[in-house]
């Protein structure tokens, strides 16, 4: 018996060792990191951004792939259904973390069981964008000449379920108006579109509308944070337009499959956090629109269920659940 339990007692300190040594060689090989949407869109944009700059922290490169589609849960469910080993990470935001709960009567999957916050990277206002041609300047004059035109003016969005829809869904409510919603499966689909005429407005992330509004290509005439952007300075905001209240920020960062080894939580999101401070990546950032919001994981994790709670309520007073 003696023997026996020596025995098992060197077995159970040479697995600690070998679970030691494996979580100390963490990474020792490319990292995924699936994105749910289009190149070129804003978490595209700013994911590459990020993983670049982890990359030449860790040593090993981070490649993005692009699994846009169903409001996220085709990258989502990439991460759920990977090995637990720090390999296979997803973009985690607004949309899949949060509204998908209301939006859609069958989630494929649960936030807190399936899934691993890692650490929030990243806010991103959204600008209330309009084609040229459309005669209004300000919100205010949007909610005029909707109210004179109920369901003539057409609004696009990033797709079903982004924050693009859902914030002009709330607006919509608010504002007592009547508008024509078309989806599209991508923020630049979306506002060339937009640009052309055959649809009038949208809210699109900064980082992709603001380049268009900087050039006059299109209108900006609101800002969906609770403050003025420092990008876009004259830009009022919704709520000093007189909808007081309103405020719809896109945030997100990283997350992984259920039961990723708290060692390599911690390791992914130390790594995430000195990213976040390097000089260059704020100021990349901030040339978007965007701007660094770091967390840990249970800060993630806390962000997620209050807004999970604001969006459940704005669907449920707009009436936008898809299914």
């Amino acid at each position: 018996m003696k023997k026996m339990s020596t025995l098992l007692c060197y077995i159970a300190s040479l697995v600690l060792l070998t679970a030691a040594n494996a979580f100390a060689a963490y990474p020792d090989k490319p990292i995924r990191l699936i994105v749910g949407s289009a190149p070129g869109g804003a978490p595209d944009v700013l994911m590459r951004t990020l993983g670049t700059q982890m990359s030449k922290q860790i040593g090993v490169p981070i490649v993005i792939e692009n699994k846009p589609g169903a409001s996220h849960m085709i990258a989502t469910m990439e991460a759920v259904r990977s090995a637990p080993d720090g390999y296979t990470l997803a973009y985690g935001n607004v949309v899949s973390l949060a509204t998908n709960m209301s939006l859609h009567s069958k989630v494929p999957y649960s936030v807190d069981k399936d899934l691993t916050l890692i650490a929030n990277a990243l806010r991103v206002v959204n600008l209330m964008v309009v084609n040229n041609d459309l005669p209004v300047t300000s919100v205010q004059e949007l909610i005029a000449y909707a109210k004179k035109n109920p369901g003539k003016v057409v609004f696009g969005s990033d797709g079903n379920g982004t924050t693009s829809h859902l914030g002009m869904e709330y607006f919509r409510s608010l504002a007592g108006i009547d508008l024509l919603h078309v989806p599209y499966k991508s923020a630049p689909a979306m506002l060339t579109d937009l640009m052309g005429g055959s649809v009038q407005v949208a809210l699109s992330n900064s980082p992709v509308a603001g380049p268009h509004v900087q050039s006059g290509r299109m209108r900006g005439i609101g800002i969906t944070d609770n403050k003025r952007s420092p990008t876009f300075p004259t830009i009022a905001t919704v709520a000093e337009q007189g909808l007081a209240g309103y405020e719809v920020v896109a945030w997100g960062g990283l997350v992984g499959p259920a039961n990723l080894p708290p060692e390599i939580v911690k390791r992914l999101n130390a790594e995430v956090l000195q990213a976040l401070k390097n000089p260059e990546l704020i100021e990349k950032y901030k040339s978007f629109g965007a701007e660094t919001s770091p967390s840990t994981p249970e800060e993630f994790a806390a962000l997620s269920k209050r807004e999970t709670a604001k969006w459940a309520e704005v669907i449920k007073r707009s009436g936008a659940k898809i299914d």
